[in-house]
């Protein structure tokens, strides 16, 4: 590995390190650094959820349940947002590129240890090594993509939600594909493998940019030291909680879609493909990041960053997606449960977007790996717990009741939400 990876992480003074980067290293142009940038976020974010489709063979082969699926997809999770708490602001002090360097090292311990997983025990070991490098990622990319587009924050934004919503919506795609054929389990990984490995050399070769903080009469201990999570000015923290409690609805409905849902909605219609059960398991993502990325610049808004109306749209057909996914499921139409699917992730896609862009807007770019890590430890823990007590009720009353069950509660949460927004939107502007 490049000697100045080690530089970065060691913390050696600046002009030390700023001597080891001129000496070797591959001058990026900022659009190569902005695709490196959020394209390792990306990548991470595809193999997390490759196992998606597979989790009925795994269980099969494992020997586990619903419960089982939902503990080794909250295994992920929980790592994920533990590393965010105590690693979330290591970028800013070790350096963006050295942070990614790590999250990919984790990433491959973390593929190469579900591929071998001869239990649920070490299957959920493997999540959770690629959970750390998810949590490791989110943070370096975000700041690092906002660090590269300094007049441009909502296009920064933009690209870190489509990183994310893209991510997850074609690692499931990925892996149903993959695993047609003999070596259904190990293929999908391999090749995963693979994919990390060839990112490991732009990551290592590209020159440096200096970190954000460096080591300066402080000690690294202390820099690097777990943190609460602060936003510097006080108005931030309104469009803070805002995301925050949009992200954790919607990452339920999610992460309920990534676990517990494939499986159950295959038999319900009746599919034996394994591209079909992906696609089927991506597509609330897919939708979400499709409209994110039709969204127009917030230039030419005529409201200011999360204060549009079209938030309360977005919550509404979030929560209505979510009851007629349910609904749909149960009744055996293949119709109304694409459409409940597709329509509850354009609507997190709506509501998100603009929450998130007015986030960005109100923090200070020296804050923002800090408050987007901490946005993440909610929007992430909405993927975990959940999803943890779906297959617990499930195991109690079965999956298709526990189904309807949750779907119906995250309706009415949908639906809540959007009327809190609107309220505050209106009081905002009395």
């Amino acid at each position: 590995m490049d000697v100045s990876i080690f530089a970065e992480l060691s913390m050696r003074p600046a002009v030390e390190r700023a001597t080891t980067a001129r000496a070797a290293g591959w001058d990026a142009s900022r659009a190569a650094r902005v695709v490196l940038s959020a394209g390792t976020l990306f990548v991470l974010l595809v193999g997390a959820n490759i196992a998606t489709p597979l989790y009925p063979m795994l269980s099969e082969r494992l020997g586990f349940g619903p419960l089982g699926v939902s503990v080794a997809f909250a295994s992920y999770v929980l790592c994920l947002v533990a590393v965010l708490i105590v690693a979330g602001h290591w970028s800013d002090h070790i350096g963006r590129r050295a942070a990614l360097v790590v999250a990919v090292v984790l990433g491959l311990a973390g593929v190469a240890v579900c591929a071998a997983a001869g239990s649920l025990a070490v299957l959920c070991c493997g999540r959770a090594l690629h959970g750390a490098a998810v949590g490791l990622a989110t943070g370096a990319s975000s700041a690092a993509v906002r660090e590269l587009l300094p007049g441009r924050p909502a296009w920064a934004s933009r690209a870190t939600l489509l990183a994310t919503s893209g991510g997850v919506a074609l690692g499931p795609v990925v892996g149903g594909t993959l695993a047609v054929g003999p070596a259904s389990l190990i293929i999908p990984f391999a090749s995963y493998a693979a994919v990390l490995a060839i990112l490991l050399g732009p990551l290592v070769l590209v020159r440096a940019r200096p970190a954000l903080r460096p080591a300066v009469d402080v000690s690294r201990a202390r820099l690097l030291a777990p943190r609460g999570f602060g936003f510097g000015a006080r108005t931030a923290r309104g469009p803070f909680w805002r995301a925050a409690a949009v992200g954790f609805l919607s990452f339920a409905v999610f992460g309920f879609f990534l676990s517990l849902a494939p499986g159950y909605f295959a038999r319900a219609l009746g599919l034996t493909s394994l591209p079909a059960v992906g696609a089927l398991a991506g597509l609330a993502l897919a939708a979400a990041a499709a409209v994110q990325l039709a969204g127009r610049a917030n230039a030419a808004r005529k409201h200011a960053p999360g204060e549009s109306p079209v938030v309360a749209v977005g919550l509404v057909l979030l929560g209505v997606g979510t009851l007629a996914a349910g609904w749909g499921a149960g009744a055996g139409s293949a119709v109304v449960l694409v459409a409940g699917i597709a329509a509850a992730g354009a609507g997190q896609g709506m509501a998100f977007r603009e929450l998130f862009d007015g986030l960005v807007a109100a923090i200070s770019p020296e804050r923002h790996a800090q408050a987007v890590s901490a946005l993440y430890v909610v929007t992430y823990l909405g993927s975990a717990v959940p999803v943890i007590g779906v297959g617990a009720l499930a195991a109690a009353i079965g999956l298709a009741a526990a189904s309807m069950v949750f779907t119906g509660l995250c309706c009415v949460a949908a639906v809540a939400l959007a009327i809190l927004c609107a309220r505050g939107r209106g009081l905002a502007r009395g």
